[in-house]
């Protein structure tokens, strides 16, 4: 039930997805207080997210910096989240 927002074939450092059933917000909740830190909502772009029929989506930002284990543990608390919001 993941859904990725956008297609663009050279993506940057950040990925937005919602799930579906799911209110963007409920779980971002959850997932942030799971020790990972997400951003939800418009983030800037209200008026093509209401184009789209889209309530918000939930963001995750990487850089140079991050690792593996880090996107692992982003994984596992999108899993988690997503079960326990079902």
């Amino acid at each position: 039930g993941i859904r990725f927002i956008g297609r663009a074939p050279q993506r940057s450092g950040l990925v937005s997805f919602v799930i579906d059933g799911i209110h963007p917000y409920d779980l971002g909740t959850i997932i942030d207080k799971m020790g990972v830190a997400v951003r939800t909502g418009h983030h800037c772009a209200e008026p093509v997210m209401t184009r789209f029929g889209i309530l918000g989506t939930v963001r995750a930002s990487f850089a140079m910096y991050n690792t593996l284990e880090e996107v692992e543990v982003l994984v596992k608390a999108v899993e988690r989240a997503g079960n326990m919001l079902r």
